[in-house]
């Protein structure tokens, strides 16, 4: 193989590795309202949470938060509010998300949509 024809393939695999990278590090980036369910009436249920996404780092002007979201959607995010922290799993699509919460004395399930 001649040596312009490596030159161009390397070339071309940087550029689209770049391009990809790029593109599913912001996928999900924006607004998001977190739709928050406890499995006990006890610790409430109903609440809604807005987080924000830059760059797949996560965080809220509405409470505490971190975490961060993978290039395949996989979100992990760390609540705070006072003394109470909840550590959240799940994933996140283009249009959706969905997954679990668990506290100290508390879990249950979370669904997400973008605003």
């Amino acid at each position: 193989m001649g040596s312009l024809c490596k030159i161009f393939i390397a070339t071309t695999v940087g550029l689209l590795a770049t391009s990809f990278a790029a593109a599913s590090a912001t996928t999900y980036d924006g607004e998001w309202s977190l739709h928050i369910a406890s499995s006990s009436s006890e610790c409430g249920n109903g609440q809604t949470v807005s987080i924000d996404i830059s760059n797949g780092n996560v965080s809220s002007s509405m409470v505490k938060a971190s975490g961060h979201v993978a290039d395949a959607g996989s979100i992990s995010v760390t609540p705070v509010s006072g003394i109470k922290r909840a550590t959240g799993l799940g994933h996140l699509s283009g249009i959706s998300g969905a997954g679990t919460w668990r506290g100290a004395l508390c879990s249950g399930t979370w669904t997400a949509s973008p605003n």
